[in-house]
């Protein structure tokens, strides 16, 4: 029997509508859905392909919120586990997960390790979620030759990220985004930075003015900073 394929599937970062022509197609295609589900029970990126979904199989893979490497690993190599016993049985798999697959995705790290047994896979980008903060707020992110920094919030080296030229993303900004504030305030920076939370998805935030923050913001935030130009 010929094994079946996994694919990785970018569903983007909230709004059904900006999910991509190639990830509905395989969406639709394969016999059997993956889908990420954190330790509250919550499955966005399921909830944001469901139209495309219909009643194939769903295989719920537990990703939970977490820095233990330990345990995010038994969870990985879990997932791989259920998806390598459906391509056994010929049928294609899709691994959803929110934004873009080669971006600070779980799916990354499961699909390696289906790679690493001899599978067939493939990576189907989608549209990251700090591009469409970006479009929210109407604003580029990067000109001219401006770098452009992708931050993970959550794992230090904030105030150093902080000092680089050109723009920044910080991702998942939510439980430090006080931290970020006062960092930026301290630079005379915060007039150049804004906070997008739920983007694209039901209870949309925007801030534009981080001194009033006055609380961490949710896990689904990220915080743009724009290099000021003349």
């Amino acid at each position: 029997m010929k094994q079946g394929k996994l694919y990785g599937v970018g569903v983007g970062p909230g709004d059904p509508e900006l999910m991509t022509a190639k990830a509905i197609r395989v969406i639709r295609e394969s016999a059997v859905i993956a889908a990420p589900q954190a330790d509250t029970g919550g499955q966005t990126a399921l909830a944001i392909a469901a139209a495309y979904i219909g009643g194939k199989p769903v295989l719920h893979c537990e990703m939970p919120m977490t820095r233990d490497r330990a345990v995010r690993d038994a969870c990985h190599l879990q997932a791989a586990d259920a998806i390598c016993a459906q391509l056994d049985a010929g049928r294609d798999v899709a691994l959803l997960t929110l934004g873009d697959p080669t971006v600070y995705s779980s799916c990354w790290y499961v699909l390696r390790r289906v790679a690493a047994r001899g599978y067939a896979t493939e990576l189907v980008p989608g549209v990251p979620s700090f591009c469409a903060a970006a479009a929210a707020l109407g604003r580029a992110l990067c000109e001219d030759g401006e770098m452009l920094h992708i931050i993970p919030a959550t794992h230090g080296a904030v105030e150093e990220a902080l000092d680089l030229p050109g723009s920044k993303v910080l991702m998942k900004a939510g439980r430090s985004v006080l931290a970020v504030r006062d960092a930026l305030a301290a630079r005379g920076a915060l007039e150049q930075a804004a906070l997008i939370e739920r983007c694209g998805m039901d209870g949309e935030r925007i801030v534009t003015d981080l001194s009033a923050l006055d609380r961490p913001a949710g896990y689904f935030s990220l915080i743009l900073v724009k290099e000021e130009r003349e």
